[in-house]
């Protein structure tokens, strides 16, 4: 059931990150679960150890949700810039 979980708050988080870097027209649904997936485990990789918040996958917390949308904002950031270095290079 956890996984469930983690997937629709993946989904939430990819979701309002491809809003917030004006990205939500070129993503599906699919690589808005992906991004806010992977965002999630880079946000609670760097954000959590620094302000002490822990945290279980089958358990939704509000901290949490916003941990994924930093994490999944600044894997978005990431994307655009190597999409960039492509386009130029």
């Amino acid at each position: 059931m956890g996984w469930i979980v983690a997937l629709i708050v993946g989904g939430v988080a990819g979701w309002l990150a491809s809003l917030v870097m004006n990205r939500d027209a070129s993503m599906g649904i699919f690589w808005n679960i992906v991004v806010g997936c992977v965002g999630s485990v880079v946000g609670n990789m760097i954000v959590g150890p620094l302000l002490g918040i822990t945290g279980s996958v089958q358990e939704f917390s509000l901290t949490g949700l916003v941990v994924a949308v930093v994490g999944a904002v600044v894997l978005l950031g990431i994307l655009n810039l190597i999409q960039r270095g492509r386009i130029k290079g």
